[in-house]
């Protein structure tokens, strides 16, 4: 088998950044939502609007910020105001167009479990917790979600509910009072999953180059549904891979020693 001149990473990375469109309206999470919200504004999503949870509101960092307290945040933003209105003014109030979240764990309806692995009482081991996450799964009008596959990642029963995704399939989050999208799009080191259109579990619809279908299948807790017409993820461009390069560079040497 060829080797690919990207790794697994750069190509969920690149994948990722590409659903974001210019100009639209981002809550990201930190970490790989993060890198990609990152990636997209550096080059084909100029105008993007990144806005994180500490209310940081066009931020523009230079390297991906530790935490959402990162001083990068709100030192390249265009405006900082308090985590009160970006929930209630921005996220609540309709104006975020895409939540950009990671995963722990995820199901085949895309809940999300960052909270606990094991029984919450006596977990194996504790999460960083929900965050911002279940209101960005509720109020935004849709949700991209990033996480590389396993089968520790992808399973059959979220150990925790952290963030809603499409509950229990068709038409649960209607029943439930929400009038957004929830999750459209699953970007993960092998491939991008999506909702089926009625039952919304999530179904392959495109494998990165060089996956197999049963690497995929290995790496689900579930009986994972293939599309009809599964595509061929498009390969990282030289301009993308430079860019994704070149920030991660930047921020290893920022933060070297921290």
């Amino acid at each position: 088998m060829t080797t690919q001149p990207y790794s697994a990473d750069e190509i969920m990375t690149v994948s990722a950044a590409r659903l974001l469109k210019n100009g639209a309206v981002c809550f990201v999470g930190i970490g790989l939502p993060s890198k990609a919200a990152n990636l997209a504004r550096l080059t084909h999503a100029p105008d993007v609007v990144l806005i994180y949870e500490s209310g940081p509101i066009g931020a523009k960092p230079s390297v991906l910020p530790l935490s959402i307290g990162d001083g990068e945040l709100s030192a390249t933003a265009d405006t900082t105001v308090s985590t009160a209105e970006i929930f209630t003014y921005w996220l609540q109030g309709g104006r975020v167009d895409i939540g950009f979240l990671g995963a722990a764990q995820i199901d085949r309806f895309a809940n999300i479990n960052t909270t606990v692995i094991g029984p919450y009482d006596k977990p194996k081991v504790r999460l960083p917790g929900a965050g911002g996450a279940p209101e960005i799964g509720a109020s935004a009008k849709e949700v991209l979600i990033i996480l590389r596959q396993s089968q520790k990642a992808f399973v059959d029963k979220i150990d925790f509910t952290t963030t809603i995704g499409h509950g229990e399939g068709y038409d649960h989050r209607v029943r439930l009072g929400l009038s957004t999208k929830g999750p459209t799009s699953v970007i993960t080191d092998l491939g991008i999953l999506t909702p089926d259109k009625d039952s919304r579990e999530l179904t392959l619809t495109s494998i990165h180059p060089g996956v197999t279908l049963d690497q995929v299948r290995a790496a689900t807790g579930w009986d994972l549904k293939i599309a009809d017409r599964l595509e061929v993820t498009g390969a990282p461009n030289a301009n993308e891979l430079h860019v994704l390069r070149d920030l991660e560079a930047r921020t290893a040497a920022a933060h070297k020693g921290d």
